[in-house]
């Protein structure tokens, strides 16, 4: 294994992850790297975020890029923060409309499923469309 987190492969073993899951990579690197002012006013956080299905998918989905983007020495961290990291945090932190909306920062300042999942109709392939 590399002995930094953006070291590229070493030995050729481009496929082996450093962080063996999402959680390693949230406690490790995601939260010890980002610092921001999580009042619940200007940005907020949920320290279960594990329960929110919404941030449990953009943090796999942030944590998989970071591991395919970090063995490009030359762009694939910029890459990683422009494209992905930066879009991402602004959702999940997002007071208002973000996953973490009615949680708040504070240990045990976790709201299970605040909020109705998105409103659906029965799909009907026999039906035509609108």
């Amino acid at each position: 294994m590399s002995t930094s987190p953006e070291d590229g492969p070493v030995n050729g073993e481009d496929a082996e992850f450093y962080f063996a899951d999402v959680f390693a990579f949230v406690s490790e690197y995601l939260s010890p790297t980002i610092r921001r002012r999580v009042n619940g006013s200007s940005a907020t956080w949920c320290p279960r975020w594990w329960e929110h299905p919404e941030a449990g998918a953009r943090l796999t989905a942030l944590w998989l890029a970071w591991e395919h983007l970090r063995h490009d020495p030359a762009l694939g961290m910029s890459t990683w923060w422009l494209h992905h990291a930066d879009p991402h945090l602004r959702v999940l932190m997002d007071t208002d409309l973000g996953p973490f909306a009615a949680c708040s920062p504070k240990v045990g300042g976790h709201t299970a499923y605040p909020f109705d999942p998105l409103p659906l109709e029965t799909y009907d392939p026999q039906s035509p469309p609108v």
